[in-house]
C-alpha cells in the first residue's frame, strides 16, 4: 500500500458538509490557533480504518502525512504512530524518537489528544521523563499539551507526581488550550485519588485559571463546585 494510494483513499471519503463544522470546531479563522488548517469532513473512525489498511507505511511517508496541510492527513499519521507503536514493540524507540522529533507538525489539540499517553508517556514511564519537563517549558502551544496529556499514562498506573509537577508549572500559562487540558488531567487524578486534587486545589484554586479550575472540579457535587468558584473553600 502506497502513501499515493493512502492520499486517495482519504479524498474518497470527503464530505463537504461536514467541512465547516470541523472548521469552526477546530478554530481555522484567521489569528486562532488552527488557522489555515484545511479539513475533508472525515471522522475519526473512517480515519481508523484507512490506519489498519494502511499500517505498514514506512516512517518517511509517515512523516509526509505529518507535513500535510489536510488535517486528517496528519490524523491518520499520528493514528499510524499509534497503532505501530502499541502492536510493534521493537519499533516502539524509533517511534517515540520520531515523535519528539516531529512535535510541532503534531499541531493541534486532537492530534495530541489521541498519541502524548500513549506514545510520550508510556515509552518513559520507567525511564527518565525529564523530556515532558522540557516540553512544559516550551514556548510552543502543542508541546506544552504533549507534556500534560503525556502524563495521563500514568495517573492510570496511579501515579500522580508528575501530573500535579506539571499543572504547576503550566499554572501561569495564557492559553485557553492549556487550561482546558491541565484541568482534566487533575480532574483524571481526582477520580483516582480526590484528595491529591483537593491538596493541590488548596493550593492553587484561588489564583488558577478559571477554566482550569472548571474542569478539574467538574466532578465535584455542585454545593462543592460553587463553593470553589465563590472562592469560599
Amino acid at each position: 500500500m502506497t502513501l499515493k494510494q493512502l492520499k486517495a483513499s482519504v479524498l474518497s471519503l470527503k464530505n463537504p458538509e461536514k467541512i465547516p463544522i470541523y472548521q469552526n470546531f477546530f478554530k481555522t479563522g484567521k489569528g486562532e490557533y488552527g488557522e489555515g488548517d484545511i479539513f475533508y469532513g472525515l471522522t475519526v473512525p473512517q480515519s481508523r480504518t484507512i490506519v489498519k489498511k494502511y499500517s505498514s507505511l514506512p516512517l518517511k511517508d509517515v512523516e509526509s502525512l505529518l507535513e500535510s496541510e489536510i488535517h486528517e492527513e496528519r490524523l491518520i499519521a499520528i493514528l499510524l504512530l499509534v497503532h505501530n507503536y502499541e502492536h510493534f514493540p521493537n519499533k516502539r524507540k524509533e517511534i517515540y524518537n520520531f515523535y519528539l522529533n516531529n512535535t510541532k507538525k503534531i499541531n493541534n489539540w486532537d492530534l495530541v489528544d489521541l498519541s502524548a499517553h500513549k506514545i510520550v508517556g508510556k515509552h518513559i514511564e520507567n525511564k527518565d521523563r525529564k523530556i515532558i519537563y522540557k516540553l512544559a517549558k516550551s514556548d510552543n502551544l502543542w508541546e506544552k499539551r504533549i507534556s500534560i496529556i503525556a502524563t495521563a499514562y500514568f495517573i492510570s498506573k496511579s501515579d500522580f507526581k508528575d501530573t500535579i509537577k506539571i499543572s504547576e508549572l503550566l499554572l501561569s500559562d495564557s492559553h485557553d488550550l492549556i487550561h482546558k487540558a491541565v484541568g482534566w488531567m487533575l480532574r483524571e487524578v481526582g477520580k483516582k485519588d480526590i484528595s491529591i486534587l483537593e491538596a493541590f486545589l488548596k493550593k492553587h484554586y484561588k489564583t488558577m485559571p478559571r477554566t482550569m479550575l472548571r474542569y478539574s472540579i467538574e466532578k465535584f457535587p455542585e454545593p462543592v463546585r460553587k463553593r470553589y468558584l465563590k472562592g469560599e473553600i
